[in-house]
């Protein structure tokens, strides 16, 4: 079967503090859910009584002092994620007091969310409110008592045997804490920090997500989910929901931190580096929990994803103390290549609901798409639809009014109500004809322009692509002349492939495009513009991804657009990569061993020459040795290794000394540099996978004859698919590997491990589509590499293993018995390859057990079982505690004694089955993702045990379980499949 996968008390003695009351709750075992509906909208779980759920907190809660403002200032401040100078609360009594990061200056329109909460001169007040969201949230609102009471005691007041020193004293040891709390925010500021988003949000309409707010608002208080993805297609409105439930969140006083991962570059966002960026924003917004946060930076230097969100996340948020969970909102995580590796970790977290939640968006439902892992994690999925025409309408009706009409020709009414059809209900396509209709730079009239657009009658999300109409229509208008629409291609296909700003004379450098056309051609599509670039950096050029909605950049990429807006990626990375090849290639020599400061495009293209090349050059070797890159390659002999450790240095600093000798003689030559830097970054830590496959990619191009090249590079792409769960992962990966097995004939050495190589990627995708001609072929590989792998070949056992696991597939699909069989076959043949004390034995005895348990259940033969229950036996004793793997083997013999059990009902089958499933869950911890499994496995033969008949989710309690600490039945659901 398949194993599971301490604040001195310094004024004590001198007066009294109100203290905050402690909140514990029982912790929460959260349900495993699927997406019920289209809408999102379906039964939600029954809610648990003793689980905190009501989304506001009253601001005078003196648990809610960390950093949340009272409701009515806070609604005038936008969430923009802007890092400032946290600043100390006053000490009052009667008055809440807040101590938050502040917000930008920038002016807002307050946010149409009335609280069921307003401000008093005591405290806060309950009010009626006749909103439905808000009486939800009212119903469930906790009594809190005001801080309003005795004042605090006097300082000297009866004070007996007064000594000046004792106030000296006193003085000294809160001037030591406050310069501690100093230092410790100073080590909060080094952290990652969000970019300042202040003018990059767009307005939310009022109410135009109102019903979806309801149910996504009901959902969170009614349950223990921890995930709550939101999902529709670009331009749906995703981050504009998302930035309105950071603001409303934030106001309640119930916001942990918001990310917007569109605006975070990629060299920034690996999944070790966002968690240290929520935890930045944790400590902005909450300073009380920096103690803990400033903790997680000394504990966790080299440590797992799941320890960096315990230390940095969990600890930190717990330590607050608050009366329910605190929400962390990340959006557009489809935008953020790691975000499969981030969400299979939050399994981590499953069962801490009670304490944090998160909120994400994507343009995809994870539980549809594949990820790996993603059936551990405790999510709840809802489809966002488009906006109502109503909403639609009005904000036509609003924004119109604002555009620069000639003469007095506005648009009619008739025009709003077509406008609003031709929308879709898409909030892209109305914001982006309002700004066409804007820009007061065009030659063009806005009646003119309007009637172009109200005359169109394509229809956003028919058969025909309205949106794409709209972008085309208005590119028409700012670029009509074809010199015109080749600057504008030639610039927005380097700004797209762009990976840093750059200045303008830089930017004009590297890409050949003459300034004054650059400003020309950004001051048109300034237009188009759906971001602004961060304050202080307006004259940088900024990658494209960071100013456009993602739909425009899709647009101007798609194979069907029209030839004059059409760029090539393929073309703007070769022209880059190769200005950027010429710029290292004339590197002075002083760059390595003297203090040398490169100037900002020689870093950019020491950084990322191999990106561009890779994405800009045929992989083909005859194609290669053709083109410009390779000649100008050629003249790097005297510059490679000077290049390596400048590369290197950038991304692994600190580490000159041991890069300098991993990168040993000049007359290795490019191919050889380009692999050894790839090693440097496996080894080095981090999530350096672009640039580690970057360099791979140009080494085979430049010696495309060296079959260990090719092999390197499917492992890159194998060992990231592994990670990520992308098809087209392992899909570069067989192509690598086949390109090594071609080199590689026979009677070459190394032939058997290619074929095995392709074999294992065939496999894995044939788990990702089912494609059973797939299957076969991995079949036939590995079949030919175990020929020519004979007794005592190294190998042989490994390949006989590859074998039997793709026959076990095929059974799996067909129920073919002979695939069984020879499967048995095999694994008795590995096993005899691997007798004791060999490392890799137990893994043998499982997949020989796991065979013999199958023949079992296919046709009832006792004896196969009893030999899979011996050899799960043997591997058990090989795997003493603490063995990672030893959980596995309790699973395994703990549920074949529980078949034999169901077969002969020995009792002693049933109770070591009890006892071996009772120490796995021992070894699966609440935050443990296959806790909800192993706790499933141990009801099962619990219930045999005592002769119920209930169904699993109708057990109550067992004297039995009443040992087992950390289970509530009632929360207890299985895992999905």
């Amino acid at each position: 079967m398949p194993p599971e996968s301490k604040k001195p008390n310094i004024l004590g003695r001198l007066s009294s503090f109100v203290k905050g009351r402690s909140n514990k709750s029982a912790a929460n075992h959260p349900q495993l859910l699927a997406e019920t509906a289209n809408t999102g909208a379906g039964p939600l779980p029954t809610q648990d009584p003793s689980t905190p759920s009501i989304l506001l907190t009253p601001a005078n809660d003196p648990t809610a002092l960390s950093g949340q403002g009272s409701i009515s200032q806070l609604s005038r401040q936008s969430s923009t994620n802007e890092t400032n100078p946290i600043e100390s609360p006053p000490a009052t009594t009667n008055d809440t007091y807040v101590a938050a990061s502040t917000s930008t200056s920038t002016t807002q329109e307050p946010i149409q969310f009335q609280s069921p909460i307003r401000p008093t001169a005591s405290g806060s007040r309950i009010v009626a409110s006749q909103n439905p969201q808000d009486r939800l949230l009212l119903s469930h609102l906790p009594q809190v008592p005001s801080l309003s009471g005795p004042q605090p005691i006097s300082l000297f007041e009866g004070a007996q045997n007064f000594q000046m020193r004792d106030v000296i004293t006193v003085f000294n040891e809160v001037g030591t804490q406050q310069n501690a709390l100093e230092i410790q925010r100073g080590r909060l500021g080094t952290l990652p920090k969000h970019p300042n988003m202040s003018r990059t949000r767009v307005e939310y309409l009022p109410n135009s997500r109102k019903p979806d707010v309801d149910r996504l608002c009901e959902q969170e208080s009614n349950s223990t989910i921890l995930v709550l993805c939101i999902h529709g297609p670009a331009g749906i409105g995703k981050s504009i929901l998302a930035g309105h439930l950071s603001d409303q969140f934030r106001s309640a006083g119930r916001l942990a931190a918001s990310i917007f991962l569109s605006a975070i570059r990629t060299e920034s966002s690996d999944p070790e580096t966002i968690v240290k960026m929520i935890a930045h924003e944790i400590g902005c917004i909450h300073p009380r929990a920096i103690p803990k946060i400033v903790e997680a930076m000394d504990q966790c230097h080299g440590t797992s994803l799941e320890i960096h969100l315990q230390k940095y996340i969990l600890e930190p948020l717990r330590s607050l103390g608050h009366p329910q969970p605190l929400i962390i909102i990340m959006d557009a995580m489809d935008e953020w290549q790691d975000h499969p590796t981030f969400t299979k970790a939050l399994a981590f977290l499953n069962s801490e609901s009670s304490v944090v939640k998160f909120i994400l968006t994507d343009r995809l439902n994870p539980c549809a798409s594949r990820l790996p892992g993603i059936d551990k994690v405790s999510i709840y999925t809802y489809a966002l639809g488009p906006i109502s025409n109503e909403v639609i309408k009005a904000y036509f009706q609003k924004y119109l009014e604002m555009v620069p009409w000639v003469d007095g020709r506005k648009a009619s009414s008739a025009d709003v109500e077509k406008l609003t059809e031709l929308s879709g209900g898409l909030p892209v396509w109305a914001s982006t004809v309002i700004t066409v209709l804007s820009y007061s730079f065009s030659e063009s009239p806005p009646h003119e322009i309007l009637a172009e657009i109200v005359g169109s009658r394509r229809q956003v999300g028919g058969s025909n692509d309205g949106l794409g109409d709209l972008y085309f229509n208005a590119l028409k208008r700012l670029f009509p002349s074809p010199d015109a629409q080749k600057y504008f291609r030639w610039l927005v296909g380097a700004t797209t492939v762009l990976q840093e700003p750059l200045s303008l004379v830089d930017f004009s450098t590297l890409t050949g495009i003459p300034p004054h056309l650059i400003n020309k051609i950004q001051f048109a599509l300034s237009a188009l513009q759906t971001r602004s670039p961060p304050p202080g950096s307006e004259k940088m050029i900024h990658p494209a991804i960071t100013l456009f909605h993602l739909s425009f950049l899709e647009y101007v990429q798609a194979p069907t657009t029209d030839t004059s807006f059409a760029i090539s990626t393929f073309d703007s990375h070769s022209a880059i990569g190769l200005t950027c090849s010429k710029q290292v290639a004339i590197l002075p020599p002083s760059s390595l061993r003297n203090n040398f400061s490169l100037r900002p495009l020689q870093h950019y293209a020491v950084k990322y020459w191999p990106h561009h090349v890779f994405n800009g050059t045929p992989r083909s070797n005859n194609e290669w040795l053709q083109t410009e890159h390779c000649s100008t390659l050629q003249m790097m002999p005297d510059t490679c290794r000077r290049w390596a450790a400048l590369f290197l240095k950038g991304l692994l600093p600190g580490e000159v000394d041991s890069t300098l000798e991993d990168v040993r003689e000049e007359e290795e030559g490019m191919a050889l540099t380009l692999r050894n830097v790839a090693r440097r970054l496996v080894s080095g830590g981090g999530d350096h996978w672009t640039f580690q496959v970057a360099c791979l990619e140009v080494a085979v191009r430049i010696d495309g004859g060296d079959a260990e090249g090719w092999s390197e590079l499917g492992r890159c792409y194998g060992t990231r698919g592994e990670r990520t769960g992308n098809l087209r992962m392992h899909e570069e990966a067989l192509v690598a590997f086949q390109h090594a097995l071609d080199l590689r004939p026979e009677p070459h050495p190394s032939r058997g491990d290619s074929l095995d190589d392709v074999a294992v990627q065939l496999r894995w995708c044939y788990r990702q589509n089912g494609d059973c001609d797939i299957l076969s072929e991995a079949i036939s590989c590995s079949r030919m590499a175990l020929s020519l792998s004979p007794t005592p070949h190294p190998a042989r056992a490994w390949y006989l293993n590859g074998l039997a696991l793709a026959l076990n597939l095929f059974y799996g699909r067909n129920g073919d018995l002979e695939a069984l069989n020879e499967t048995i076959s095999l694994n008795r043949e590995a096993l005899a390859l691997r007798p004791a004390p060999h490392p890799e034995r137990p893994k043998s005895l499982n997949n020989l057990a796991n065979g013999l348990q199958s023949l079992y259940k296919h046709h009832g033969d006792i004896d196969a079982l009893n030999e899979a229950i011996s050899l799960y036996r043997e591997a058990l004793e090989l795997r003493p505690s603490p063995h990672p793997d030893r959980s596995d083997s309790l699973n395994n013999l703990g549920n074949a004694l529980l078949d034999c059990y169901q077969r002969t009902e020995t009792i002693a089958d049933l109770e070591e089955a009890i006892s071996l499933l009772r120490e796995k869950l021992e070894l699966r911890p609440p935050s443990h993702p296959d806790r909800s499994v192993a706790l499933e496995n141990l009801l099962i033969p619990l219930q045999l045990m005592h002769g119920k008949s209930q169904t699993l989710l109708s057990t109550r309690g067992n004297s039995s379980l009443r040992g087992t600490s950390h289970i509530s039945l009632s929360c207890w659901a299985p895992e999905s499949s």
